[in-house]
């Protein structure tokens, strides 16, 4: 295990070698002033606490400004909004999710369209996926009725305030303000993000609460190593204590999972990354336990550590997740709500509740939905291998209108051509390059320089990635990799960090390859900045002349 800790922790977490190197005023070989293991353990936070504030809200807005602007167009349903954004209503108006009118093809899309919400069976539907990304779908529909910008405004609203988490997160894993911008910045200039946070999918929501999941863990990694910190003797700073604090409940970990299982109940993937980070918490609670100097760490550490953190993050993410089934446990009507009574229970599953016995039911038919021979035999023209999400080889259209006549509304093309409108759900391609190479090198930095904030957006980046190679037997498409990019601005920004260097020398003085540093990392931003703006009308449902859309298709694969 020391191992593996050695791997995850930050080596200058640990006592061993760098308290051999200290002299008795506490300084290396060459004279330099080594931290405090009270330092190591809790680095002082930015003091520009309303500075980071005023950064964070500014890049928020802007991201909210782009998410938000025009927000209703197209006044259509965009690919998949026509099942998400009818079940939200359902939810809504009937408490479970009903079967619409399929005849003529588009009859209900029509009807709503045109005002009439009167498509809805009495039949129940079966739903293939958990229910809290349509109840948060609903919320924009109550307040703004089952209109384009109704059921788009939580994927808006939620898209940005990821961009907001990312920040803080960022900040507080690097203790900069200005890295923390950087990463919300990129995030907010994200094609796949931005188009994503503009329709009713589910997906901008699972980003969201994994997100808010692994914020909590990073906040309760700085609550905990304070109050270690706390420990250690006031007379002689790194005497440690022998053990640190006993720290039952920890109130990040239990928010942590509360997000953990509405992540779960939104998309079932969340389980992948909640194995990991479980993994991942435990291994910083050892490090920290060793640093201090106690004994038999490792076994203390799984009583006091491990198992409180099996209760607070993985039992209440089940308790929370089983809690969003609470409307169709509510509504017999429900889809296969009857089942239990149609088929008594035997053995064991006598002692199941009818009701829960039903929902456990439901998940069988769930499953078997998703890895069935009928979705196996399923075939897509957007269909992505997850090989190819890291660089973008095959993004997906949302939605395509095409051969606009000349003359048309914002149609001027050269002579002989039409014009077209998309959205295609693609990545920027200068961020989604750089971070495959970021996250690289964030492998690198990790294990040899055991620096333990990649730890996080490695294991963020493979638990929403890696899994989907089980799956690649039937249709799946690149727009899941959004789960991932939140991660990979984390990676981007750690190693732009790297890059950028310290603003001054250990005497004090401006550090001068900082000059270098700052144009390297402006200069990347900037590009991608500009990367954005680039293929932004093919975000956006813009009319181009066909030539040029056909600039922004950089690869056959993206046609």
């Amino acid at each position: 295990m020391a191992g593996v800790t050695a791997l995850i922790e930050d080596g200058t977490a640990r006592r061993g070698d760098a308290a051999e190197e200290r002299d008795a005023l506490g300084r290396d070989v060459l004279g330099r002033r080594l931290p405090s293991l009270r330092e190591r353990l809790y680095p002082a936070m930015p003091r520009d606490f309303e500075g980071g504030w005023i950064a964070t809200l500014a890049i928020t807005v802007l991201a909210g400004f782009l998410r938000f602007w025009n927000l209703s167009n197209p006044v259509k349903f965009v690919f998949d909004e026509t099942y998400y954004a009818k079940d939200a209503y359902s939810l809504l108006k009937f408490g479970y999710a009903r079967q619409f009118i399929d005849q003529p093809e588009g009859a209900a899309d029509k009807a709503i369209l045109a005002g009439n919400l009167d498509v809805f069976k009495d039949t129940p539907s079966l739903t293939v996926h958990p229910e809290v990304g349509k109840w948060m779908i609903a919320v924009g529909e109550q307040l703004f009725g089952m209109t384009p910008f109704g059921w788009r405004f939580m994927p808006a609203l939620f898209g940005t305030l990821t961009v907001l988490l990312v920040i803080r997160t960022v900040r507080r894993m690097t203790r900069s303000t200005l890295i923390g911008a950087i990463a919300g910045l990129l995030l907010a200039v994200d094609g796949l993000h931005f188009v994503m946070s503009r329709v009713a999918l589910l997906d901008v929501f699972l980003a969201f609460w994994l997100v808010a999941a692994v914020s909590c863990l990073v906040c309760d990694r700085d609550w905990t190593r304070r109050r270690h910190a706390d420990s250690l003797s006031k007379v002689e700073t790194d005497e440690p204590a022998k053990f640190g604090r006993w720290l039952l409940i920890r109130p990040w970990r239990l928010l942590a999972g509360v997000c953990f299982g509405l992540a779960l109940g939104t998309k079932w993937s969340a389980v992948w990354v909640l194995a990991a980070f479980g993994i991942l918490v435990f291994a910083w609670d050892f490090g920290a336990r060793r640093a201090l100097g106690a004994r038999f760490t490792f076994v203390k550490s799984v009583l006091i550590d491990g198992i409180p953190a099996f209760v607070s993050i993985v039992l209440v993410a089940g308790i929370t997740y089983t809690a969003t089934w609470t409307g169709w446990l509510l509504h017999d009507n429900a889809y296969d709500h009857d089942y239990a009574a149609n088929n008594p229970a035997t053995g064991v599953m006598k002692l199941v509740p009818d009701d829960f016995r039903s929902l456990i039911h439901y998940h069988q038919e769930v499953y078997d939905f998703h890895t069935g021979d009928y979705i196996k035999k399923a075939t897509h023209p957007y269909a992505s291998n997850p090989a190819g999400w890291p660089i973008i080889a095959r993004p997906i259209g949302f939605d395509a209108v095409n051969d606009i006549k000349a003359g048309s509304p914002g149609c001027n093309p050269p002579a002989g051509t039409n014009c077209l409108s998309v959205i295609s759900a693609v990545g920027t391609p200068l961020l989604w390059w750089g971070g495959a190479l970021a996250l690289l090198a964030g492998i690198v930095l990790w294990t040899a320089q055991r620096d333990w904030r990649f730890g996080i957006p490695l294991i963020g980046f493979v638990t929403c990635w890696v899994p989907w190679f089980a799956y690649d037997d039937r249709p799946i498409f690149f727009f899941y990799a959004v789960t991932m990019i939140p991660f990979t601005v984390m990676a981007v920004a750690l190693v732009l960090g790297k890059i950028l260097g310290p603003a001054k020398t250990l005497e004090g003085a401006p550090a001068p390859r900082r000059l270098i540093g700052s144009a390297i990392v402006g200069a990347f931003v900037v590009l991608v900045v500009l990367n954005f703006a680039y293929i932004w009308p093919i975000l956006t449902d813009q009319v181009l002349p066909h030539p040029d859309w056909l600039s922004r298709m950089w690869f056959k694969t993206w046609i």
